[in-house]
C-alpha cells in the first residue's frame, strides 16, 4: 500500500506534510551548518552488528527495568518542546502512548500541558524535565511542584549555557508568539489541517507550568515571552547539589558529554545521566551521544544509571546504544512525528515500529533478553 506506515521516516514525511514550514524547520532544525544532525545519524549507520543463529529466540523479552520499576520496553520518550503548539494536547498523546507501552514519559520544561496536568492524569508515568530560570526561586519553586505533583524523576537540564544559533529559525524569523508576516499566513493557507485544528483549540497555548509566573492574566504570548527571558541561567555544580537537597526522588543530569562532567554530576548527587547532545541543536560541532557513550559509560562505571537519548529512528539503534553501554534510551523525534501526523495513534504507531525493529534485531543477534545485549554484538571498529 503506497500510504502504508512502515518506518519513522514515513511518519516523519507526514509531519512534514502536515505542519507549516516555519514550524518543521523549528522542530526538524540544528545549530549553525546542522552537521551534528547528520552525524547523530551517521555515527549509528556507521556500527556493525554480529549476528548469532542456531538459537531458539521465541522466548525473548524487551523487559527492562530503571530506577527500580519493570518496563516493558528499553526505550522511552525524550522530552519535546511545546508539544501542544504542533498537535494540540500533544503531552497528553504522549502521555498515553507512554501508558499503553508502559514506558517512561520524559515531559519537557516548556510544555503546553501543565505538570500537575501530565501528573494527575498517569501518577507516576511521567519524569519532569527541568530548564532552570534565571530566577532561581522559580527554579527552585518548578522543582517543588514537581515534588509534590507526585514525579519521581527530576531530569535537569544543563546543556543550555547560551542560545544557540538556529539559522533555519533566524531566517523564517521564528519566535513565539508567532509574528502574522504575509509568508507566514500564506504558510497557513498552506497546511489547512495544522491551521484548522490551531485555530479551534484556541490558537496559541499558553506553557502550562509557567503561567503562574507571568503577571496575572497574561495572554499565552505574554507566558510564552516571560518565559523566554528566564533562558540560559548561569548554572554550576553547585546548583545541582541545590536540587540534591531539595529533591526527594531520583535526580538525573541530562546533557553530559564529557566524562569529567559525568563524574562531577555524580559527585554532586545525581542518580542518573543522560548523555544527550540536544538533538544537536545546540554545539553544531559536538560529539554526539553515542560516540560520548563508552567515554562516560568507563568513567561511572555503575556508580550511575547511564541513558541516551540523539538519533533514534531505527530498532537497531536502540540496540546499538544498549550494547555501548546505555542502561536505557529516550527517542524524542521519532515519537514527535508521529504525534505530530496522526495525534495518539501515530505516537502508538512510533512505539509499535521501534519495537517491532528491536525485537527483529535481537532475534538475528541470538539475544534473548536487553541484558544479552552487550559490546560483544558489534564488530569493533576504531572510533576517532
Amino acid at each position: 500500500m503506497r500510504d502504508e506506515i512502515l518506518s519513522i521516516d514515513d511518519l516523519r514525511s507526514l509531519a512534514r506534510k502536515r505542519l507549516p514550514r516555519i514550524l518543521w524547520d523549528w522542530v526538524e532544525g540544528g545549530a549553525e551548518d546542522e552537521a551534528g544532525l547528520v552525524r547523530n545519524r551517521d555515527v549509528y549507520a556507521a556500527e556493525r552488528l554480529l549476528p548469532r543463529y542456531g538459537r531458539d529466540m521465541t522466548g525473548r523479552s524487551l523487559a527492562t527495568t530503571l530506577f527500580d520499576r519493570q518496563y516493558d520496553l528499553p526505550f522511552g520518550i525524550a522530552p519535546t518542546g511545546y508539544t501542544g503548539l504542533l498537535r494540540p494536547g500533544g503531552e497528553r498523546m504522549m502521555l498515553a502512548a507512554a501508558d499503553a507501552a508502559n514506558v517512561p514519559y520524559l515531559l519537557s520544561g516548556v510544555s503546553a500541558a501543565s505538570l500537575e496536568d501530565i501528573a494527575s492524569a498517569s501518577p507516576g508515568r511521567a519524569w519532569y524535565q527541568l530548564y532552570p530560570a534565571r530566577d532561581s526561586a522559580i527554579s527552585l519553586d518548578i522543582a517543588r511542584r514537581a515534588r509534590d505533583a507526585g514525579y519521581d524523576v527530576l531530569v535537569l537540564t544543563v546543556d543550555m549555557p547560551v542560545e544557540a544559533k538556529r539559522e533555519r529559525d533566524i531566517r523564517n524569523g521564528f519566535t513565539l508568539p508567532l509574528r502574522y508576516t504575509p509568508r507566514l499566513l500564506w504558510d497557513g493557507i498552506s497546511h489547512p489541517a495544522w491551521t484548522l485544528s490551531y485555530l479551534t483549540s484556541g490558537g496559541l497555548p499558553a506553557l502550562g507550568s509557567w503561567s503562574a509566573y507571568a503577571r496575572p492574566g497574561a495572554t499565552p504570548a505574554e507566558v510564552a515571552t516571560f518565559q523566554f527571558a528566564q533562558k540560559y541561567p548561569v548554572q554550576t555544580w553547585a546548583d545541582v547539589e541545590d536540587y540534591r537537597r531539595l529533591w526527594p526522588g531520583k535526580l538525573v543530569v541530562k546533557g553530559v558529554l564529557h566524562p569529567e562532567d559525568a563524574n562531577r554530576a555524580i559527585s554532586a548527587g545525581a542518580d542518573g545521566i543522560i548523555v544527550s547532545n540536544h538533538g544537536a541543536r545546540q554545539l553544531d560541532r559536538a560529539i554526539t551521544s553515542l560516540e560520548a557513550l563508552p567515554l562516560i559509560r568507563a568513567a561511572v562505571g555503575d556508580q550511575a544509571v547511564v541513558m541516551l537519548d540523539g538519533g533514534i529512528r531505527r530498532g537497531a539503534d536502540i540496540a546499538i546504544a544498549l550494547a555501548s553501554g546505555a542502561d536505557y534510551v529516550f527517542a524524542g523525534r521519532a515519537i514527535l512525528y508521529g504525534v505530530i501526523a496522526r495525534g495518539e495513534a501515530g505516537a502508538n504507531e512510533a512505539f509499535g515500529i521501534l519495537r517491532d525493529e528491536l525485537s527483529r534485531v535481537m532475534a538475528q543477534l541470538g539475544t534473548l533478553s536487553i541484558a544479552d545485549l552487550g559490546p560483544d554484538v558489534l564488530v569493533p571498529r576504531a572510533r576517532a
